[in-house]
């Protein structure tokens, strides 16, 4: 950790010069110890994934519209059967004690203030179950396959019997390609820092390899699943299984028809192979695949409402919020996270009533504007 710039403790009310969602950003860097900073704002290689997510939003604009606002408008949407007040969900995010000390704890509590659907991580910083005491009822588990199958359907039992409404399976991450910005600033996670719902005597028993086997191709094929675990799962689950981590229009619908009951478009913010596209500019290509009315969702890069509007007008029925909690999290802990929700509920709310649009479908229908 870097020692030599001082950092402040979380605060326990809204610093005044929070203007917008996006101002979480800035702020955070007097929160957070550069090192740490270095790894959660920085995505793999040389962050050019990372930086075309956040640009992307900038090729296209939304027109407002000179009619009077709609009647009875509404962010409520409907997803697997639960209807939920509004389109942003907190994405699963690791390790969240690494920016205050309650972490996920304290994130689940602002969610359930804010009637927020929370994911919580596999590499979570506490248990699955005890975020399940915090949250509200709407929260869904992600679920990183595990080496051993018996551990990964220990995480989906435990899941389950805690209440989560649904399995999302990450699938792009099996391995990941180092953040160099991380690197350089020195970053090594804390000891203090564990993922808390992988605490396994066991875990860590050396596997024989190959002695010609590539360390790269040996760590995808062990942390990734087979087509015929993922399949099982879908098939065996008693709550829906959601596939994170799609670019490619084949690859959605090829999930689409194994059953999965939907799908997250998600480079993972830029963290596994720098160079892919941006999420935003595939989901239009995968909405096409897909159909209308599949449920389709969307992260990377949402830093305001009118990012919210564009992603849900180019085809996602709702978004996750990633970076921007933590950020949020390590300024005013569970008021910060409630406090940046409620202001990107109220940016959207905004491009919705000078757009004309009374519901999440009038967003999907509009047609926005490519200024250049």
């Amino acid at each position: 950790m870097n020692t030599h710039t001082p950092h402040l403790s979380p605060l326990d009310y809204i610093p005044a010069e929070i203007a917008c969602a996006r101002d979480y950003v800035s702020l955070a860097q007097r929160f957070i110890p550069a090192d740490i900073l270095a790894y959660i704002s920085g995505g793999s290689g040389q962050d050019i994934t990372l930086h075309n997510n956040e640009t992307a939003f900038h090729r296209w604009a939304i027109t407002p519209r000179v009619m009077p606002a709609p009647e009875n408008a509404t962010t409520a949407i409907q997803l697997f059967g639960e209807q939920l007040r509004h389109p942003l969900l907190l994405a699963p995010v690791a390790y969240q004690t690494l920016v205050h000390p309650q972490g996920e704890l304290a994130t689940a509590y602002a969610a359930k203030s804010t009637d927020t659907c929370m994911l919580a991580s596999t590499l979570s910083s506490v248990t699955l179950e005890q975020i399940a005491q915090r949250s509200t009822a709407e929260r869904w588990f992600q679920l990183y396959f595990q080496p051993r199958q018996e551990n990964t359907n220990a995480l989906i039992q435990r899941a389950i019997a805690a209440g989560y409404q649904a399995i999302v399976v990450t699938l792009d991450a099996a391995i990941q390609a180092p953040s160099l910005r991380a690197v350089r600033a020195g970053f090594k996670r804390p000891e203090t820092v564990k993922a808390a719902n992988l605490i396994d005597p066991g875990s860590d028993t050396p596997r024989q390899h190959s002695s010609g086997e590539s360390r790269i191709f040996r760590s995808r094929r062990e942390n990734a699943p087979t087509l015929q675990q993922l399949q099982q799962l879908i098939d065996e689950s008693p709550v829906p299984v959601i596939i994170k981590g799609v670019l490619h229009p084949e690859d959605a619908g090829l999930l689409q028809q194994s059953g999965a009951a939907g799908i997250i478009v998600s480079n993972h913010g830029g963290r596994t192979l720098d160079g892919a596209p941006a999420s935003l500019s595939v989901l239009p290509a995968i909405r096409t695949t897909v159909g209308d009315q599949y449920p389709l969702l969307f992260d990377s890069g949402i830093r305001s409402g009118s990012d919210v509007f564009k992603a849900i007008a180019l085809g996602a029925d709702a978004v996750l919020i990633g970076r921007l909690q933590l950020y949020a999290l390590s300024v005013a802990g569970a008021l910060g996270v409630a406090h940046m929700i409620k202001l990107l509920r109220e940016e959207l709310e905004l491009c919705m009533a000078m757009s004309g649009c009374a519901t999440l479908a009038d967003i999907r229908a509009t047609e926005l504007h490519k200024p250049f």
